[in-house]
């Protein structure tokens, strides 16, 4: 069947369905069964919605509160399954769990996978060395929040299904495609029609590049992990290192923090491009007065593109 009907037996620790959930916990078990686990309301629903839910364990409170959830999983042809206190808390990797795990299927595709329309992205962030979950899942929420096409989990980096992954992704490990490639300088040959940069506090200043209009082509970035960065080898594969400048009194920037800032930036120019040189949109024309937050300012558009008033 495809969910408990009403009524059915409530799940203890030591069920067989627990039993084989909790196998997840652990990579070999994820890599064997090709499933994971996904802990909380705000992952489950979007692991629903992406359609990858096999099973869906939940506490007694959880019938009431998350109803909702349930009854989505039901609908998308989940098996439904009421558990215990004890067999939810030992499926679950918080101290205080939410009242739900869902069994997910694998999300991500070989690096090779000729279905991956790689020749066609803009924006992928590629992890290099980063063994740390939190950080690693936060990247991917920040690439997935910039509208990058994909992110790759390359050599020595942290497995994506990593439970403390999942939850940092706050569901944004359902939203784009994720690829595990064993050697990321085998990967980088896949993406031969864009650009690779470098992540390095010791690289070039990233605003520079942005005003000079190198940030705006197919990009990949390189991150490597926050206590040693990138290795010179793989370094040496970009063509460019750039870091993120710091113009107050502190050190560093975090890993997470100065992805977000390289990703975002790589947006925001790609998008600037795209308004510059969008034709087929006719310019909006402002009154010419002065108003509270500044004044018209006409831009002459760059050749090849239609003319644009902007205000500032």
């Amino acid at each position: 069947m495809s969910a408990d009907e009403p009524g059915a037996d409530v799940l203890t620790a030591r069920s067989s369905r627990v039993v084989a959930a909790r196998k997840l916990q652990r990579r070999r078990g994820r890599d064997k069964a090709e499933r994971f686990l996904a802990e909380g309301p705000q992952a489950v629903r979007e692991a629903v919605a992406a359609g990858v839910v096999t099973d869906l364990f939940y506490d007694l409170d959880a019938d009431t509160r998350h109803s909702d959830l349930i009854d989505a999983a039901v609908a998308a042809g989940a098996h439904v399954h009421p558990c215990t206190d004890e067999a939810l808390a030992s499926l679950a990797e918080t101290v205080t769990p939410q009242g739900l795990v869902a069994v997910c299927r694998f999300l991500e595709r070989h690096a090779l996978d000729q279905r991956v329309p790689f020749a066609e992205m803009k924006l992928v962030a590629v992890l290099h060395g980063i063994t740390d979950p939190g950080n690693a899942g936060t990247v991917l929420r920040a690439a997935d929040a910039a509208g990058a096409d994909c992110v790759v989990f390359g050599t020595d980096s942290v497995d994506p299904y990593n439970g403390k992954c999942v939850r940092s992704s706050a569901g944004s490990l359902f939203h784009l495609p994720v690829v595990r490639a064993a050697d990321t300088a085998d990967l980088l040959d896949v993406f031969a029609h864009t650009q690779i940069l470098a992540a390095a506090a010791d690289g070039e200043d990233l605003y520079a590049l942005d005003a000079a209009g190198d940030l705006d082509a197919p990009t990949v970035w390189l991150f490597g992990s926050e206590a040693h960065g990138l290795d010179d080898e793989t370094a040496a594969l970009a063509h460019r290192r750039v870091g993120v400048p710091i113009w107050g009194r502190a050190e560093s920037l975090n890993l997470a923090v100065a992805a977000g800032v390289c990703l975002y930036a790589s947006a925001a120019a790609q998008r600037r491009k795209l308004d510059w040189c969008h034709v087929l949109r006719p310019p909006r024309i402002y009154p010419a007065r002065r108003v509270r937050a500044g004044r018209l300012v006409v831009h002459v558009s760059p050749a090849g593109c239609g003319p644009a008033a902007r205000l500032f």
